[in-house]
């Protein structure tokens, strides 16, 4: 029986297709994070722009008002981006799923290929056992 797996390169390219699925998962959720707390600092801003000093004039409100309308538009563009992060995340989660049944798939494979040599060995083994325990019966008969 061949002692080699058949099919260990087959079974290196998919661990490297499994690993770079995974880093690109990695990146992923990574982004996601970015993104989610980039939006937290901005809710924080928004609502930490509390009036700290009585507005006295039309010009200090209206600043003020832009301000908070401004951080309204940034918080709504950043859903959309986190939104966007996270399609992008669950297709690499789906990338990284697939490839890992790839290679998984090819293990189990590779598994059984190593029982079939390790019974192989064995049974090559007892083989050589009996012959020689019958080789000693025999000699150990005509003596």
């Amino acid at each position: 029986m061949n002692r080699r797996f058949p099919l260990a390169g087959l079974l290196r390219l998919r661990h490297a297709e499994q690993d770079r699925a995974a880093a690109s998962l990695a990146a992923a959720n990574d982004r996601v994070r970015e993104a989610a707390d980039a939006r937290i600092a901005a809710r924080r801003t928004l609502e930490d722009t509390g009036i700290a000093m009585p507005i006295q004039d039309a010009a200090t409100l209206s600043a003020v008002a832009a301000a908070r309308a401004a951080t309204r538009g940034m918080l709504q563009e950043l859903d959309a981006v986190v939104q966007n992060r996270r399609v992008d995340a669950d297709r690499a989660q789906d990338e990284y799923t697939a490839a890992r049944r790839s290679a998984l798939g090819l293990e189990k494979l590779e598994e059984q290929h190593g029982t079939r040599v390790a019974a192989e060995e064995l049974r090559t083994e007892q083989t050589v056992l009996d012959e020689i325990a019958a080789r000693g019966r025999v000699e150990g008969g005509a003596r």
